[in-house]
């Protein structure tokens, strides 16, 4: 049975077991109750595919401890959103679904609530950032949403969402301040505790806070010793920015390649539970996504967004030597082009893939002289540019620029050595030079 299948199935009837009235009353009680995450668990059930925990060999020995992986970049949706979406659109009255459903996201809570509110026969529209990657924007409009696109980034485009809903009267659903979109996050935490009891630490990405909202309150409820972490790309930390002042605010920028997380404004309703339930906050550069996303592929052999690697790369800033930790990979929907990109610039980052410029006097056989010392290092040559025109003289030197593939670092230094010894002298292109 294919994924599809299953899914189908699962949502034959989707409203069979919690009518929206019963649900709204259950979503009326707040705050955040053991009963009502259960409840949630048992409904989004319907719509999950199972995301087992992971043992990694390669993060557990590079860091000393066990580190598991929560894969919800398999999720049928590419993320674990449609948890959330679906058990919200689950509490809607029959009345407010046949309004339309409207909600602002960066692409995996719109494909959440767009495949949720086609299983509920709802209209859906989705307004996202002008710059959504095209594999969201397609995957949502696959599954029957309007799609609109608005502003640059998640705050412009929940800001518009909101104005639509107030003029069309849609029901609006927001992708993280809601309690009841954070309710069914939540049942990441249930399912991981479930299948490892003895977890120390979860590591989960944080955007506007719905996430670790629902894992971190029902982790505490059902063991008070487990640690919950945070994690934040250093370009979009509004969480960690609003727990040093004691208060929500509003970041003037957002700038990093965690679409999925580059949110200016934390969930107002989300940060008490946060404050309350979230032992730490980490914030990790881009040039880290970067490199995870590498170790993610080779090692894992999964595709994961540059957000949902938020929890692997903040490893390595934590100090979790000998504890059971659980790193949620919070989603995997990136466009190849962006793929591609983060691929070379990961491996120029691990000196994997490096360019050197060089002089030569513009006669036979010098290309073949620096050919030869590269080959004799076991240097594999990528790409060469010829350039005649650096000097009016091209007898006294034309530049040769070579892009390398090398295993690291260290052969990298060797490869350079011999190109001194052999009289060459070369200059190592930065990455910037090569970018134009």
């Amino acid at each position: 049975m294919t994924p599809s299948e299953t899914m189908n199935e699962k949502a034959e009837n989707p409203v069979e077991e919690t009518s929206g009235k019963e649900s709204a009353v259950a979503a009326a009680e707040d705050p955040l109750t053991l009963e009502k995450f259960e409840q949630a668990s048992e409904i989004v059930r319907r719509v999950t595919l199972d995301t087992s925990l992971k043992y990694s060999e390669y993060f557990s020995d590079q860091i000393g401890a066990k580190v598991y992986l929560k894969p919800e970049n398999m999720q049928l949706t590419g993320a674990y959103k449609v948890r959330g979406a679906y058990y919200k659109i689950s509490t809607l009255s029959e009345e407010e679904r046949k309004k339309g459903i409207i909600t602002a996201s960066a692409g995996n809570h719109a494909q959440g609530v767009a495949y949720a509110a086609k299983l509920y026969h709802a209209k859906a529209v989705i307004v996202m950032p002008t710059v959504t990657p095209l594999i969201k924007i397609n995957r949502t409009k696959g599954y029957g949403a309007e799609v609109i696109l608005h502003g640059d980034v998640y705050d412009e485009a929940c800001e518009y969402a909101q104005q639509l809903a107030r003029e069309k009267g849609y029901t609006f659903i927001h992708a993280f301040n809601d309690l009841d979109v954070a309710c069914g996050q939540g049942s990441i935490a249930m399912e991981i505790i479930k299948e490892l009891p003895t977890v120390n630490d979860i590591l989960v990405p944080i955007g506007g806070g719905g996430l670790c909202t629902g894992v971190a309150t029902l982790a505490k409820l059902l063991n008070p010793n487990i640690r919950v972490i945070g994690v934040e790309p250093e370009g979009a930390a509004c969480m960690s920015a609003s727990l040093k002042a004691g208060h929500v605010v509003t970041l003037p920028n957002v700038s990093t390649i965690a679409d999925g997380t580059a949110v200016k404004t934390p969930g107002d309703k989300l940060f008490p539970y946060i404050q309350k339930n979230v032992d730490e906050i980490v914030t990790v550069p881009d040039s880290e996504l970067i490199e995870a996303f590498l170790d993610m592929i080779e090692n894992h052999k999964m595709i994961v967004e540059n957000s949902g690697l938020l929890s692997v790369a903040a490893l390595r800033h934590l100090n979790l030597k000998g504890k059971k930790v659980v790193c949620v990979l919070s989603g995997g929907n990136m466009d190849v082009i962006t793929m591609s990109t983060i691929v070379q610039l990961g491996l120029i980052q691990r000196d994997r893939i490096f360019t050197v410029s060089t002089l030569l006097p513009d006669k036979p056989g010098e290309l073949v002289k620096v050919a030869q010392v590269i080959a004799a290092q076991n240097g594999n040559i990528v790409k060469l540019e010829h350039n005649q025109f650096v000097s009016v003289n091209r007898n006294a030197a034309v530049e040769l620029r070579i892009t390398i593939e090398a295993f690291g670092p260290e052969h990298k230094k060797q490869i350079l050595a011999a190109l001194r010894e052999g009289g060459f002298q070369p200059r190592e292109v930065a990455t910037t030079e090569l970018r134009g």
